[in-house]
């Protein structure tokens, strides 16, 4: 059995953003590239379950659609333990552009698992998993909260309204994972990182695919205003505050 885990190449979760070029793009001047933190769990129990020999799952790969720039985030994915990376050499621009790459790679090395992290911490758009299936023409398994193999057969609890879900799917099929997937990320030894230098990159040109979203301009939120202490015997000024100034009662 087969694993691909999909890793995006993230801001630092610390990084103060900064736009460029009119607020088109993001300033990525002194930012600290990491895994996607999602991403960094899924790879996580892929890993787990490739160290259980009952498993039956032989290797782990991570893909990756971005320029030459995120291969120390790659290397990283391999230093924890991955077996081989595929690098997609595009910009990545929107979800769909992203998906159809990543699809294309499971075409061609027919992975049994497909591992998406629910979502990444830039653009929060949870859409890139849905998206795999469906190019694939495979099912999906949203909210995956537990992934174990018993007896050569997938199982995963999903997180529903009221409560949990067991599925059994057959493979292939995409997992897109969220909380409980892995109880903490799994650190790179120096034995890994050593190991990482020489495990093999395979990299791939981009399908010709327009995306179809385009960015029009960055915008902060609105920083937020300054806090107002109201005496603890002055209710009427809280009432008053709360009615016609935040206008939420």
């Amino acid at each position: 059995m087969k694993i691909l885990v999909c890793i995006s190449n993230v801001p630092d979760t610390t990084t103060k953003i900064k736009f460029a070029e009119g607020n088109t793009s993001i300033d990525t001047t002194g930012i600290q590239w990491v895994i996607n933190p999602w991403d960094e769990l899924s790879l996580t129990r892929a890993l787990e379950l490739k160290d259980d020999a009952t498993s039956g799952v032989k290797s782990v790969t991570v893909v990756h659609v971005g320029t030459a720039s995120s291969e120390p985030t790659i290397r990283k994915a391999l230093a924890i333990g991955a077996d081989d990376a595929i690098r997609v050499n595009a910009e990545s621009s929107d979800a769909w552009f992203v998906a159809a790459q990543i699809a294309e790679v499971a075409k061609k090395e027919q992975f049994d698992i497909i591992i998406c992290g629910i979502e990444s911490s830039d653009f929060n758009g949870s859409a890139v998993g849905g998206m795999i299936s469906e190019f694939l023409g495979i099912p999906s398994v949203s909210a995956v909260s537990s992934l174990k193999i018993e007896n050569g057969q997938p199982v995963m609890t999903r997180e529903i309204d009221g409560g949990k879900e067991v599925v059994n799917v057959q493979a292939p099929f995409v997992a897109i994972v969220q909380k409980g997937i892995a109880k903490e990320p799994r650190i790179a030894a120096m034995r890994g990182i050593m190991m990482a230098r020489t495990k093999p990159v395979k990299l791939m040109e981009p399908l010709a695919i327009e995306p179809l979203t385009q960015i029009i301009e960055f915008e902060k939120p609105t920083p937020r205003a300054a806090c107002k202490y109201i005496d603890a015997d002055n209710p009427a000024q809280l009432i008053d505050l709360l009615q016609n100034e935040a206008k939420v009662i």
